[in-house]
């Protein structure tokens, strides 16, 4: 099997890492050179990746093709890219819907939206996928966790809180400068952080057939500082604010 990548931003060589690190059989995997300092390192990296200029190019010598460009770059380009009848079409552009791509691409293949995120690298975290596909399925399940979705509308609420990223991040980075401004060195403060909360997460994950309002409870004592920390959260409204910021996602992407 032959993969093509248009584009190569931080998801597209996440994915690519990912499945160069997996059992996944393939005889090669073309990449975009629109980041020349990505594409050159994963080329470095990893045997079977070629390089080409021309997407054309990449969608002609591939069975499977990624779509990982932005949703302005995606409006520019693939409509102009000649695509073949039955190939597997993967994307993971944001606000271009099914219906729309099959306008662009203009030839009868097997289109499927997935999110992956940056952890895929690892070969950890979900990939939601729509609509179900049980290669593409199985594919993703090599690299993550494939949650299947029937309904498009419903997979905006995913994207939604796929926008939550770099909001998880500064939460962490937050906490670290906190550390850092009471005389922890960087390392410590941040190696102490992040394997907290990859922790509390691990636990979460094993206790997931609970209600999170379960460990919610159970992480708090009486008059104890997780109480404290719940409560004063709270009562400043962070919580809230997080729900109106995925609602302001999901407006946004359902335009």
């Amino acid at each position: 099997m032959k993969l093509g990548f248009i584009g190569t931003g931080k998801i597209a060589s996440s994915v690519i890492t990912g499945i160069c690190k997996s059992s996944i059989k393939y005889n090669k995997i073309f990449i975009s050179s629109r980041n020349n300092k990505i594409s050159n390192q994963l080329k470095k990296r990893f045997k079977k990746i070629t390089i080409e200029k021309d997407n054309q190019k990449i969608v002609s010598s591939s069975n499977w093709v990624f779509l990982a460009v932005t949703p302005t770059v995606g409006e520019k380009i693939i409509k102009n890219l000649k695509f073949k009848p039955n190939q597997t079409i993967i994307s993971f552009i944001s606000t271009i819907t099914i219906p729309k791509l099959k306008k662009m691409i203009n030839v009868k293949a097997n289109i499927v939206r997935a999110i992956p995120l940056p952890p895929i690298s690892l070969k950890k975290g979900p990939v939601p996928i729509c609509p179900p596909n049980k290669k593409v399925k199985n594919f993703f399940n090599k690299i993550g966790s494939t949650v299947e979705i029937k309904n498009e509308k419903l997979s905006i609420n995913f994207w939604s809180t796929s926008g939550m990223m770099a909001s998880y991040y500064e939460f962490l980075k937050t906490m670290s400068e906190w550390l850092v401004q009471r005389g922890i060195k960087r390392s410590d403060a941040q190696k102490y952080i992040t394997t907290l909360f990859l922790s509390l997460s691990e636990d979460a994950v094993v206790n997931s057939k609970k209600e999170l309002k379960f460990l919610v409870k159970e992480s708090q004592t009486p008059k104890g500082l997780n109480e404290q920390g719940l409560k004063e959260m709270s009562k400043k409204g962070v919580y809230k604010s997080l729900i109106s910021t995925l609602n302001s996602i999901h407006k946004r992407l359902n335009k």
